[in-house]
């Protein structure tokens, strides 16, 4: 069995070689299996609320970790809504309205397309490592995975939407299968739990996520990745506010 790393810089890690590393290293595998140039994507969106179940699709594009621009392309209500993401600004064009809006502040905080997922959750640093101390606080089986289990806690000064994190993460894949999401109080706010995975050009990558809003009814939020292409060419103007309104 191998270990595979994202960077195709580093070669293969034998399982005997894996028991020797330390939380840091473990969270800094974790952020190189997402770390790519450029991602094109679709995927589908399952809101399972108090009031029923309502599904969207989305196309996004994004280059590193900076920008990010997303067409929303069902249902209706939200066909041809976009958003863009340019370091730490993030602007949504409403069809309905036609209008720009920056999303700012408390704004946040607030649902995205009423699902569990928070504007203030898509605008978060994926750097897990350059966030949070970690500690390696034992080993457990999820969903018949050998897992590390790793603890938390946000860095001083740092700008974080959870003050800590607990992480089950799969051994072999260096993905987090299952996520708890804590408050600076200890009081639980969100779940994750990465329900499927596909391997794709030497990278194990999410394929079906639940994301789970603890505060809130419903059944959670699920995603669902339907294709997805890296390091592919994209033009800049994809990453521009005329583009919202094209």
């Amino acid at each position: 069995m191998r270990i595979t790393s994202i960077l195709l810089a580093l070669l293969f890690i034998l399982p005997h070689q894996a028991k020797g590393l330390t939380g840091k290293e473990i969270l800094e595998q974790i952020d190189r299996n997402y770390e790519v140039k450029s991602r094109i994507s679709t995927a589908t969106m399952v809101v399972k609320g108090r009031r029923g179940t309502r599904t969207i699709t989305s196309k996004t594009w994004a280059e590193g970790l900076d920008k990010t621009f997303t067409h929303y392309l069902s249902p209706p209500r939200e066909k041809d809504t976009k958003m863009l993401k340019l370091g730490d600004e993030l602007w949504i064009w409403s069809p309905s309205a036609d209008r720009t809006i920056k999303i700012a502040g408390h704004m946040l905080r607030q649902s995205l397309m009423g699902s569990d997922v928070s504007y203030e959750d898509f605008m978060e640093d994926p750097r897990l490592a350059n966030s949070y101390h970690v500690i390696l606080s034992g080993e457990e089986a999820i969903d018949g995975r050998s897992c590390y289990v790793l603890d938390l806690k946000a860095m001083e000064g740092k700008r974080v939407s959870y003050y800590r994190r607990k992480l089950w993460v799969d051994k072999e894949r260096f993905l987090p299968i299952r996520e708890t999401l804590y408050a600076r109080s200890g009081k639980l706010l969100k779940k994750l739990s990465i329900k499927e995975v596909f391997k794709l050009e030497n990278r194990w990558y999410p394929k079906r996520m639940v994301f789970k809003d603890v505060l809130i009814k419903g059944a959670g939020t699920e995603i669902i990745i339907d294709s997805v292409q890296f390091d592919v060419p994209i033009e800049d103007h994809i990453f521009s506010r005329a583009s919202l309104r094209k």
